[in-house]
């Protein structure tokens, strides 16, 4: 979580941590309580990503990107199923029945929404944006990560102002519940 570079830099160094983070839960097998442990390092990792993509990076493809707001919309339906999954797993420790199923929604529809995004979206928005606002979108959504939620909030708004508002308040309780419970650290 920042790395530095422009916003498209930023996101797609998220995007391959995701996968790493993907891989240690499929080297694992089934019910291995690591398992979990990893699913919440993913969700605490996307659910940063997703906000700082929605107060930010959706934005900008509203308003440099031809077409941007189809594009931002099916993002913003990406972002509100894959939340929906990682709600569902949360309260699923790694040998419960459904753990296996979520974790693979998840990992389907997160690869499916990054090859989207990196295949089309990002080479758009580099085409649109000048390299300066880039730039300065990658600070914010560095700035953005540190104090977004790290757990999911399916009902959250996803959308500017509301939930640049709302994002840091809710982060730090997060936060403070991740670091009372243990959560997405090696036991």
């Amino acid at each position: 979580m920042g790395h530095g570079g422009n916003v498209i830099d930023e996101l797609v160094t998220d995007h391959r941590e995701v996968e790493e983070l993907f891989g240690k839960i499929e080297a694992l097998p089934a019910g291995h309580k690591d398992r979990k442990m990893y699913a919440d390092q993913v969700t605490m990792e996307l659910v940063r990503h997703s906000v700082a993509e929605e107060a930010y990076l959706y934005p900008a493809v509203r308003e440099h990107v031809a077409g941007g707001d189809a594009l931002a919309d099916k993002e913003l339906e990406d972002h509100a199923k894959a939340e929906q999954i990682m709600k569902d797993l949360e309260s699923c420790e790694a040998d419960d029945p459904q753990f296996d199923r979520l974790v693979g929604m998840l990992m389907t529809e997160i690869r499916e929404h990054v090859a989207d995004e990196e295949g089309n979206l990002f080479p758009r928005l580099r085409s649109a944006c000048p390299p300066d606002a880039l730039g300065d979108l990658g600070d914010k959504v560095r700035m953005a990560k540190k104090t977004a939620p790290t757990r999911p909030h399916p009902s959250a708004p996803d959308k500017p102002p509301a939930n640049k508002m709302l994002a840091p308040g809710v982060g730090m309780v997060d936060r403070m519940r991740d670091a009372l419970s243990g959560r997405g650290k090696e036991g």
